[in-house]
């Protein structure tokens, strides 16, 4: 049917007919209020969806910011001392702000050595902690950092430490059972069968330790407002607290603490690789849900080079200075020369 043919008959045919079923429809008192009503009610929802769909346009996030990453910490070839300054700095100069009311803000609080869970309480206390920061010190072999969610200090810490150790006794059975594999009498082979008993032995060490609450934390994640961060910074325990008033979302954060023993330049060689945190659920939770985007939390743009810096893309790896390998691949971080198997017999112990 023409467009013109169309309107005629609509005209003509179709608008009749509707007028006069209104006029059967309004010759009783209630049906014209219902009918009334009803028009009142449609136009009341296209009004609700008009500003609902208006008001959803202008405080969505924009896309191009949801792969972003903040790193806070120290990055690689920066001196340890100077990233300690610049954290002071930044923490004094978030004390300068006026504020009305107080906002909390997230933190990485970097220890001078190593301390135990027990040992965590007075330095830490006070403040929402998130998660900390731990390695197995073992002299000169490399040990990975692992990531413990934390929220009751100590016993998040015991907890946490144990389900590590469970894990770390896999790691050692796993390089093991690929040792035993190995049945070929040649130079090659010898090596790789030391490389795969070298890591197993430094797996069973770090079980050992994790399951006896080792004195083995060097850092913590902590949310607080600036003045409860500056008691922190103040005790003696604590060699820096870098504020991060950018982060709104863990999610979206890396914190790379560094180790009690890097006190000159980090070696700009070293790699960053994924720390998982274990699977220990926490006790309780902080007086702020971590994940939830507190009134402080990371938005503004990174105040100073060393503590925090936005980048495109996934997000970032954890950095750990040193670590071991591990079969599992589940909470390791670089892998050290001298226990690290080669990727393909990694890929082996995993599907064995």
């Amino acid at each position: 049917m023409r467009p013109q043919r169309f309107l005629r008959h609509l005209d003509q045919v179709i608008v009749p007919r509707l007028a006069g079923g209104f006029v059967r429809l309004a010759r009783g008192r209630l049906r014209l209020r219902l009918l009334t009503g009803a028009a009142l009610f449609g136009v009341t929802g296209v009004l609700l969806a008009v500003v609902w769909t208006a008001h959803r346009g202008t405080t969505a996030t924009p896309e191009s910011t949801l792969g972003e990453t903040v790193q806070v910490g120290v990055v690689q070839g920066q001196s340890v001392p100077l990233y300690a300054k610049q954290a002071r700095s930044e923490l004094a100069g978030l004390l300068k702000r006026p504020s009305a009311t107080p906002v909390e803000t997230y933190a990485l609080v970097s220890l001078k050595a190593y301390l135990a869970p027990e040992r965590l309480t007075p330095v830490l206390g006070g403040v929402s902690v998130v998660e900390v920061y731990a390695r197995v010190p073992l002299g000169k072999t490399s040990t990975a950092s692992v990531r413990i969610p934390a929220f009751k200090i100590p016993e998040d810490v015991v907890t946490g430490m144990k389900h590590v150790a469970v894990r770390k006794d896999a790691d050692a059975a796993d390089f093991r059972g690929l040792a035993g594999k190995l049945t070929t009498a040649d130079a090659e082979e010898d090596r790789l069968r030391d490389t795969y008993l070298g890591g197993s032995a430094v797996a069973e060490a770090e079980a050992e330790a994790y399951r006896t609450g080792c004195t083995c934390v060097y850092a913590a994640v902590v949310r607080a407002t600036p003045a409860a961060l500056d008691q922190i910074a103040a005790r003696p325990e604590v060699r820096a607290v870098d504020p991060a008033p950018e982060v709104r979302r863990l999610d979206r954060a890396v914190f790379l603490p560094p180790l009690p023993e890097q006190v000159g330049q980090l070696d700009p060689s070293a790699s960053a690789v994924p720390s998982a945190s274990p699977s220990a659920q926490p006790s309780a939770t902080p007086g702020g849900e971590p994940s939830a985007e507190p009134s402080g939390r990371p938005g503004a743009e990174a105040s100073g080079p060393p503590s925090a810096r936005p980048s495109s893309g996934p997000t970032a790896p954890h950095a750990s200075p040193a670590a071991q390998t591990s079969p599992s691949g589940d909470d390791s971080a670089p892998a050290s020369p001298e226990h690290a198997p080669s990727a393909a017999a990694s890929g082996a112990g995993q599907s064995g």
